[in-house]
C-alpha cells in the first residue's frame, strides 16, 4: 500500500488551526483599535455575561454518566489527572524560574497560568479516536479533567502565583463562583435542556468560540493600553515558542513513560498520552479574563495560544503514527 494517502493525511493535519488563527487576529485588532476609555467597561461587562453563558452551556453538555461511568478505570484516571494538576504546574514552575534571558519574565506568570488549566476535551477524544485508542476512557477523563478543572484551576494559580500579586483570594472566590454558579446550573438543568443541546452543538460551538474572540479582544485591548508591545517583543515570543515545545515535550514523554512502566494496555497508553498531554484554550481563555487585571490578561493567555498550537500539530502526527502501526500490524 503507497505511504502518500497517509502521508498526505497526517501533512494535512499540520495545517494551522484557523481558530487559533482567527484568535491571533484579534489580538492584531486589539492592538490596532483597543477598546479605550468608556468602551473599556462595556466590553468587559458584555464578556463576562459571555463567560457565564459558556460555562453553563459546558455544564449542560457533559454527560455525568460518561464521567461516572469511566471512574472505575481509576489507576487510568489517576495517571490523566496527576499530569494535569501535578506534573504540568511543577514543570511550568520550572521553566517560569528560568532566568531571564531564557523565560521573559512578563511571559512568566502566563507560563505558570498555562499548566494550571484542565485537558481539553474534544481534541483529547478525537485523537484518542484517530490512534486506535480506548475512547470511552478518553471520554471519561477529558470530562473529569474538566470538571475537577472548575475549582482547581483558580486555586492552582493562586497557590502558584498569589506571592508574585497576580491573583487575590478575592479574584479567586470570584472566578469560582462566576464560573462554578453557572456550570452548576446547566449540570442541574441538563435532564431538561441537554437533548436541545446537543441537537444545537453546531450552534452553540459557534457561540462557544465567538465568547472566546470576545475574551480574547478585551483581554488583549487592557495589554496594549498599558504597554504590553513594550515589554515583549520579537525574540521573547521565540523564547516562548521554544519553551512551549520543550514543555509539551516533556509531558508527552512522561505520559508515554508513565504508561509504560504501570502496564497499561496500548489502547488505554494511548487516551493517557492525549488526555495528559493537552491544556484547554476553551476553558483557559475565559478563565484568565476573571483571574487577572485587564493590564495582564491578554499577555497571560499568550503562552497558552502558543502550546495550544503546538499540540494540536504534535499530536496529530502521533496519533497517526499510533494508528499506521496499528494498520501495520493488522496487515502483518
Amino acid at each position: 500500500m503507497s505511504q502518500a494517502p497517509a502521508r498526505a493525511s497526517w501533512l494535512g493535519r499540520l495545517r494551522p488551526d484557523w481558530y487559533v488563527v482567527l484568535i491571533f487576529g484579534m489580538m492584531l485588532v486589539a492592538t490596532l483599535v483597543p477598546a479605550r476609555g468608556a468602551a473599556a467597561p462595556a466590553f468587559e461587562w458584555t464578556t463576562r455575561i459571555a463567560i457565564g453563558f459558556v460555562f453553563f452551556l459546558h455544564g449542560a453538555r457533559l454527560s455525568r454518566q460518561a464521567v461516572i461511568g469511566g471512574l472505575v478505570h481509576w489507576r487510568l484516571h489517576l495517571v490523566v489527572l496527576s499530569t494535569t494538576y501535578l506534573l504540568f504546574p511543577l514543570a511550568c514552575l520550572g521553566l517560569a524560574a528560568l532566568p531571564a534571558w531564557i523565560t521573559p519574565p512578563a511571559l512568566a506568570g502566563g507560563i505558570v497560568f498555562l499548566g494550571c488549566l484542565p485537558s481539553t476535551i474534544q481534541s483529547s477524544i478525537g485523537f484518542t479516536a484517530i490512534a486506535r485508542g480506548n475512547v470511552a476512557a478518553a471520554v471519561a477523563a477529558a470530562s473529569a479533567s474538566n470538571l475537577l478543572g472548575v475549582a482547581l484551576t483558580p486555586l492552582l494559580v493562586g497557590l502558584t502565583l498569589h506571592a508574585q500579586g497576580a491573583a487575590s483570594p478575592d479574584a479567586i472566590q470570584a472566578i469560582v463562583l462566576q464560573l462554578l454558579a453557572p456550570f452548576v446550573a446547566g449540570q442541574a438543568l441538563r435532564r431538561w435542556i441537554g437533548g436541545w443541546v446537543t441537537k444545537q452543538a453546531k450552534l452553540l460551538s459557534l457561540v462557544d468560540r465567538g465568547a472566546i474572540l470576545l475574551v480574547v479582544y478585551t483581554a488583549f485591548s487592557g495589554a496594549v493600553v498599558e504597554g504590553v508591545w513594550s515589554r515583549i517583543g520579537a525574540l521573547d515570543l521565540v523564547r516562548l515558542t521554544v519553551l512551549c515545545a520543550i514543555l509539551l515535550a516533556i509531558v508527552l514523554g512522561a505520559t508515554w513513560g508513565a504508561a509504560r512502566a504501570l502496564r497499561f494496555s496500548r489502547e488505554d497508553e494511548i487516551a493517557i498520552v492525549f488526555c495528559g498531554s493537552k491544556k484547554s484554550l476553551a476553558s483557559g481563555a475565559p478563565m484568565a479574563g476573571l483571574l487577572f487585571p485587564a493590564a495582564t490578561a491578554g499577555v497571560a493567555i499568550l503562552p497558552l495560544m502558543l502550546f495550544h498550537q503546538i499540540q494540536l500539530m504534535a499530536c496529530a502526527v502521533i496519533a497517526q503514527r499510533y494508528a499506521a502501526r496499528d494498520l501495520g500490524a493488522e496487515s502483518g
